[in-house]
């Protein structure tokens, strides 16, 4: 398995687990208060640590398993397969935003905008990630 290919499953996991962990604690808070809770900086930057620190130690563990293929240069596939994949995964993002867009025209409140296009910046990436993986495997 390629590094980047690996480096692409790392990635899906740590969006996956940062973002569940994230929509998690704002249902959670949203169902004790009764209502929507509005975005908060400090469960942000929980979210974010989450992100780095998966991110980081799992590419620190595959290039120290693999230090050839953590140095390698991307070849002329792997870089058709990240063009492929990040012009599919825009398309999610931009369905996303549009859909978030027409909440906020129908219903006008912000924090349900703010969360759905977060949510959509995740699934985009996640989306880029897993159909890089795919395009390495086809």
């Amino acid at each position: 398995m390629p590094f980047h290919e690996k480096s692409a499953w790392i990635m899906s996991a740590a969006l996956v687990l940062g973002g569940g962990f994230y929509f998690f604690a704002v249902a959670s808070g949203s169902s004790a208060a009764g209502a929507l809770i509005s975005p908060n900086i400090p469960l942000i930057v929980v979210y974010t640590v989450c992100l780095v620190v998966i991110a980081t130690v799992g590419h620190i563990v595959i290039a120290v398993l693999a230090p050839k293929d953590a140095n390698a240069r991307v070849d002329e596939r792997e870089q058709q397969i990240f063009v492929r994949a990040g012009h599919y995964s825009s398309y999610i993002l931009a369905i996303g935003v549009l859909l978030s867009l027409g909440l906020y025209v129908m219903g006008g409140r912000g924090d349900l905008l703010f969360y759905t296009v977060f949510a959509s910046l995740m699934i985009g990436q996640t989306a880029e990630y897993l159909l890089q993986i795919l395009f390495y495997r086809t």
